[in-house]
């Protein structure tokens, strides 16, 4: 690696010839501030928050942008940089909405953090004409208020360039110009598929979810409800983020733990309907390779991905499997056979679930989700919301003992905790499906060749006398990519394993938000699937057909695995949606 000899305030030091000066500083434990820069999909420079002097520039130069050289001689934090970054904060406070108390990112919103740090005691000094916005709620799972957008570009840039849809960019110009959709229709009205991959990089709070907390409130204090609550794979993984904990951090128990104390009548796990999930889909897959049906098949757990299709991808429906997500079963369980088995009306049982998805927020509303004659699920609500709903009734979240689930849904194996990362579905199905065809106990249940972050992957396994062809990915704009070569019939694999967003559960749209400080320089998505395959390993059993409290279920209810029975409750359909 070829290098360049830079002076960086004063001291020598030696970088890659391709880094910017940004790159070069964090390498050198100097954090420059940023607000628009997100590493490969939104480095424009446009913020000029990250201004540095550089010997010889007549002007102040943006360090995300800027190119290291041999002899450059930097300086980061003099006075007049100061200044500068100073003036443009309060330029953009000029226009920003400044009820910073009751905004969802108090705390969390990086430009409240660099006011702070740049003290910024004048938030009216360039007060004008401010346009004003109405707050676009039109979709179902977030809403969008232009008064506390930056015109930072990240979400643009997300929807664009992680998740090829582009729904939105910025209109007008000057002055007046706004982040929205074409012909400023509301989201809602879009082809957008409630990823909610915008709202993570937001810097502000201009973008959030729906807040559904006072609903999951209101059945809690309902005398009349039977509540329970269902946690996603990645919930465990993700959530001790929220309250100050390293990323990579496993907080199972005390998640288990919150949930107990916040007043939910069972506090069940998804994991378990994440078994139930790869048993039906196993089940499909051989069904469709031994008998002739579609192929590729394409894993449907995730709501992004199935609205994606729907919208841009109708033509080929027919490879989606049929199986409901995990988060669906579990509730169409929980409201059929645990219902009955406590005689309880499925009107009056509520199921809460706690995703990493806002897309589960347009999920619980789809037809087709309705096993009991009632929708299969209530109430989505994202991690950031669970957090919110823990420090709101005073849990000390990081003091909580350790807990278990409860009986007899929150009992899982290795395989369904791993749904979480991106590959964690395909090789789970694997553990299954490969004893199943090959007719003997499986001894490696590890299929590490699907494992990883990267957008599209690709492996071969000899499954008895069967070779399968497998590809695992995620990020919609490499779904894309993958599905034209399904749609134009050159895609020689079986199995296709699909999740929306980048590096799967572990990075959507609901998890707790990063700023870009650690987005641009931290392994999130890896650091957060390690949590699911370490607990993995450490679990006693690994395959889901061999869950224990699943085989009951399926004993005291649905029958043989696939059953009429199980294609009832646990199976839904697809529709084709306008693109636009």
């Amino acid at each position: 690696m070829e290098l360049v000899n830079i002076k960086l305030n004063g001291m020598p030091l030696s970088v890659p010839k391709n880094y910017t000066i940004l790159e070069a500083a964090r390498s050198a434990g100097i954090e420059i501030p940023t607000l628009c820069y997100l590493k490969e999909i939104n480095e424009i420079g446009a913020c000029r928050i990250c201004v540095v002097e550089v010997k010889g520039a007549k002007s102040l130069v943006a360090a995300c942008v800027y190119p290291v050289s041999e002899g450059m001689e930097v300086v980061t934090n003099s006075q007049r940089v100061i200044d500068a970054r100073r003036t443009t904060l309060e330029l953009i406070l000029s226009t920003h909405n400044k009820r910073c108390l009751s905004c969802v990112r108090s705390g969390s919103c990086e430009l409240q953090k660099l006011c702070s740090d740049y003290g910024v005691e004048n938030e009216n000094r360039f007060l004008g004409e401010n346009p004003v916005y109405p707050i676009d709620h039109s979709a179902v799972h977030m809403y969008r208020d232009n008064s506390k957008c930056v015109l930072c570009r990240r979400c643009v840039a997300a929807c664009a360039k992680w998740q090829g849809i582009g729904v939105i960019g910025p209109n007008e110009r000057g002055f007046s110009t706004h982040i929205g959709s074409a012909f400023g229709v509301g989201l809602g009205d879009t082809a957008c598929v409630s990823c909610g991959q915008c709202i993570v990089v937001c810097p502000t709070g201009a973008l959030s979810e729906h807040d559904h907390t006072q609903k999951v409130w209101d059945a809690i204090a309902d005398p009349s409800k039977y509540v329970i609550v269902q946690p996603a794979p990645s919930i465990r993984a993700t959530l001790g983020e929220a309250f100050g904990m390293p990323v990579g951090t496993d907080v199972t128990g005390k998640l288990a733990a919150a949930l107990r104390r916040l007043g939910f009548d069972k506090v069940f796990d998804t994991d378990l309907a994440a078994d139930m999930t790869i048993v039906e889909e196993a089940h499909e897959f051989v069904e469709r390779v031994t008998k002739g049906g579609v192929l590729p098949m394409v894993t449907s757990c995730s709501p992004g991905w199935v609205k994606f299709c729907e919208h841009y991808f109708p033509d080929q429906l027919p490879h989606l499997s049929t199986c409901k997500s995990p988060m669906q079963m579990f509730g169409a369980t929980a409201k059929t056979w645990y219902a009955q088995k406590l005689g309880l009306d499925p009107k009056d049982v509520v199921v809460v679930a706690v995703m990493p998805c806002t897309a589960k927020k347009f999920e619980v509303g789809r037809d087709d989700q309705d096993a009991a004659g009632v929708p299969d699920v209530d109430i989505a609500i994202t991690t950031r919301e669970l957090a919110r709903m823990i420090h709101r009734a005073g849990i000390k979240f990081e003091m909580l003992p350790d807990e278990d689930f409860d009986d007899p849904m929150g009992e899982s194996t290795g395989a369904g905790v791993i749904f979480g990362a991106t590959g964690g579905v395909m090789e789970a199905a694997l553990r299954t499906a490969a004893e199943w065809v090959g007719g003997k106990p499986l001894e490696a249940v590890e299929f590490k060749e699907v494992r990883g972050t990267q957008g599209i992957k690709e492996a071969s396994y000899q499954v008895g006398e069967l070779t399968v062809k497998v590809a695992v990915v995620s990020g919609l704009a490499n779904a894309r990519e993958v599905m034209n070569q399904v749609r134009a019939g050159t895609a020689d694999y079986q199995f296709i394993e699909i999740m929306a967003c980048p590096g799967g559960c572990v990075n959507g749209g609901g998890q707790p938000v990063q700023p870009a400080s650690v987005r641009n320089f931290e392994d999130l998505k890896g650091k957060r699937a390690a949590v699911l395959y370490n607990a993995d390993a450490g679990k006693p059993l690994r395959k889901s057909h061999e869950n224990p409290s699943l085989l009951k279920i399926y004993e005291e209810f649905f029958g043989e695995f696939g059953s009429h029975k199980a294609h009832e409750v646990l199976h839904t359909s697809y529709v084709e949606r306008d693109h636009f």
